[in-house]
C-alpha cells in the first residue's frame, strides 16, 4: 500500500516489531477506538503515542483498505459540514433576494446603505476569522461549529424584523461575528482528517454547498409568496423561515459533528492510528531514503501564530484569492439584480440563477477530483482565472442581455471551483497544525475582505451595463493572475534549492524534532506547486 504520508522502508517485508504491533490493534478492534473511562484528550494522547512508537510503521497497517477508510470517514464528516455551510451561505447572501423582493423600499434605503449593509458584515467576519479557529482548536469542533451556527440562525431570524437602515447594519454586523468561525474553521479542520492530495475533493464537495446555496436562495426566494403573512411582507418571510431552518439543523448537529480522528468513535483503535499516522508523516517529501521521520508539529504555541503571519507565502496566496473571490462575490450578491436589471421579472431573475449554480457545483467538483488525482493545484488555478477573465470581458463588452448571461455564466463556473483549489494549495503548503490553522485563517479572513470591496462594487446607479463593477473584477482577476505566476516561481525555485541540499545530505544536519518544528521551511518540505 503506497499512500500520501508513508514513509520509506528499507524492504518489503513487515518485521517482527510491526506484525506485534498490528496484533494488538486486532486484538481491540472491537473496542472502537475507545479507551474505557478516558477523556477525548487522554484518548488522542494514547493514540499518538502509539503511533510514535518505533513498533509503527507505515507497513503495519498494509492490510487495511485506504479507501474503505476514508469512505467511513467521508460519510461521517462531509454531509453534515456541507449542510452547515451550505445554510452560511444562504443566510448570509439571502439579502439578494430580500432586495429585489422589495427590502430596500420597505426599510426606506438610500444612495450607498444597502451596499453598506453588504459590507458591515465583512468586518466583523475577517475580524474574527482567525480568532475562531483558535478557539475551535481549544473548544474543539463538535461544540465550537453547532454553538456559532445556533447564534448565526437567530440573528438571520432577526434581520426578519428590522425596521430601518440602522437595525439591518446591526444584524449584518453580528451575523459577520457569528460566521466568521464556519469556513475557515472547516477548512482547516479537513486537513486533520486529511492528507495533502486528498483534501481538496471534500473541500470541493463542502464548498459546492455555496453554490447549491445560490441555487435554493433563487428556489427559496418563492417564500415571497407569503407577503401579507401575519402582517408581515415577503422578503421578511425569507430571512425569518431560514433562520428557524438554521437553528433547527445546528442543534441536530450537536450530535453529528466529530472532533478529530483520535477520538472518532465511528473508526476503531486500528484505524485512527492509521489515520493518525498517514497525517503525521505527510510532510516528509525527502526521496534520499533517510530512515529518520519527519512528522507534522502539533505543538500549540504563539511562536507559530509569528510564524504564519510573517510567511510570504500566505500574502502571496491571499492576493490570488482576492482574484476569485471578488468575482465568486459579485455572482453571489448582485446576480439576481443584474438579470433583473436587464430586463427579466424579479421571479424570473430569480429562477435564472439557478443553472449557474448547478453547473458551477459540478465544476467544482469535477476540478477538484483532478487536481488531487495529479497532485498539482497551480494549472488548475490559473486557467480558470483566464475564463473568469474572458467571462467578465463579455459581460463589460455589451448590454444585450443574452451575452451578460454567458459572461456571468462563464465567470461562475471558473471562479467558483477556485474557492477549494487556492485555500487546498495553501493548506498543502504550510506544515505544523497550528500554524496552519492559523494561516488558513489569515488566508481567509484577508481574502474575505474581497467580499467588503465587492459589495460596492456594483451601484446602482451604474446598472444595467455595471461597467464599473464589471472592470474592477478584470483588474482583480488580473492581479490574482500575478500573484499565481509569482508562486509558482517562487515554490519551483525553493524546492530545486531543497532538492541540492538533501542530495548533499544536508538534512542529517538537523534531528528530526529540529525539522519537525521548522515545518514547511524544512529543508525536508517540498511545496506543492
Amino acid at each position: 500500500m503506497a499512500e500520501e504520508g508513508s514513509i520509506p522502508q528499507s524492504g518489503p517485508r513487515m518485521d517482527h516489531h510491526s506484525k506485534h504491533a498490528s496484533d494488538n490493534f486486532a486484538s481491540s478492534a472491537t473496542n472502537n477506538g475507545q479507551d474505557q473511562g478516558l477523556s477525548k484528550p487522554e484518548q488522542g494522547v494514547t493514540v499518538d503515542a502509539t503511533v510514535a512508537s518505533s513498533d509503527i510503521t507505515s507497513q503495519t497497517f498494509d492490510h487495511l483498505e485506504t479507501k474503505n477508510i476514508l469512505r467511513k470517514i467521508d460519510v461521517r464528516i462531509i454531509p453534515v459540514l456541507a449542510i452547515l455551510y451550505l445554510l452560511s451561505f444562504l443566510d448570509r447572501t439571502n439579502i439578494a433576494n430580500a432586495k429585489i423582493e422589495g427590502l430596500s423600499e420597505d426599510l426606506g434605503l438610500t444612495g450607498a446603505q444597502y451596499n453598506w449593509a453588504l459590507t458591515a458584515y465583512f468586518f466583523t467576519y475577517c475580524a474574527f476569522e482567525v480568532p475562531s479557529n483558535m478557539m475551535l482548536r481549544k473548544v474543539g469542533p463538535s461544540i465550537w461549529l453547532p454553538t456559532i451556527m445556533v447564534a448565526w440562525g437567530v440573528i438571520t431570524t432577526l434581520m426578519g424584523i428590522v425596521q430601518n437602515h440602522k437595525g439591518l447594519l446591526a444584524t449584518r454586523l453580528f451575523l459577520g461575528v457569528a460566521e466568521a468561525g464556519l469556513f475557515p474553521g472547516v477548512s482547516y479542520y479537513l486537513t486533520t482528517w486529511y492528507t495533502r492530495y486528498d483534501v481538496q475533493l471534500r473541500q470541493a464537495i463542502f464548498c459546492s454547498a455555496a453554490t447549491i446555496a445560490g441555487a435554493f436562495s433563487g428556489l427559496l426566494a418563492g417564500i415571497s409568496f407569503m407577503d401579507g403573512v401575519a402582517g408581515l411582507a415577503g422578503w421578511r418571510w425569507i430571512f425569518i423561515l431560514e433562520g428557524i431552518l438554521t437553528v433547527l439543523v445546528a442543534l441536530g448537529s450537536y450530535f453529528f459533528v466529530h472532533d478529530f480522528p483520535e477520538t472518532a468513535r465511528f473508526l476503531t483503535k486500528e484505524e485512527q492510528a492509521f489515520v493518525v499516522h498517514r497525517l503525521k508523516y505527510d510532510g516528509d517529501d525527502r526521496r534520499s531514503g533517510n530512515p529518520q521521520r519527519i512528522e507534522q508539529n502539533n505543538e500549540i504555541d504563539w511562536k507559530y501564530v509569528k510564524m504564519a503571519f510573517r510567511d510570504w507565502q500566505i500574502w502571496l496566496n491571499i492576493l490570488v484569492y482576492w482574484g476569485f473571490n471578488c468575482p465568486v462575490y459579485a455572482v453571489a450578491l448582485f446576480l439576481p439584480t443584474i438579470i433583473k436589471e436587464l430586463g427579466y421579472q424579479s421571479t424570473t431573475a430569480q429562477l435564472l440563477t439557478v443553472p449557474i449554480y448547478v453547473a458551477a457545483a459540478i465544476s467544482t467538483v469535477l476540478v477538484a477530483w483532478a487536481a488531487d488525482r495529479k497532485r498539482i493545484r497551480s494549472p488548475f488555478v490559473i486557467t480558470a482565472l483566464f475564463i473568469g477573465l474572458i467571462g467578465f470581458v463579455l459581460c463589460i463588452s455589451t448590454g444585450q442581455a443574452g451575452i451578460t448571461y454567458a459572461g456571468v455564466f462563464i465567470v461562475a463556473c471558473a471562479t467558483y471551483p477556485l474557492l477549494p483549489t487556492v485555500i487546498a494549495w495553501l493548506s498543502n503548503n504550510l506544515a505544523g497544525s497550528y500554524k496552519r490553522a492559523i494561516g488558513m485563517g489569515i488566508q481567509i479572513s484577508v481574502g474575505n475582505l474581497a467580499g467588503a470591496a465587492t459589495s460596492n462594487f456594483y451601484r446602482t446607479e451604474d446598472a444595467p451595463r455595471f461597467i464599473l463593477g464589471h472592470g474592477l473584477e478584470i483588474g482583480f482577476i488580473s492581479l490574482g493572475i500575478i500573484a499565481a505566476f509569482i508562486l509558482i516561481f517562487s515554490y519551483r525555485r525553493v524546492n530545486v534549492k531543497r532538492e541540492k541540499q538533501v542530495a548533499n545530505d544536508e538534512d542529517n544536519s538537523y534531528t528530526p524534532e529540529q525539522l519537525s518544528e521548522l515545518g514547511d521551511k524544512a529543508i525536508t518540505f517540498r511545496y506543492t506547486l
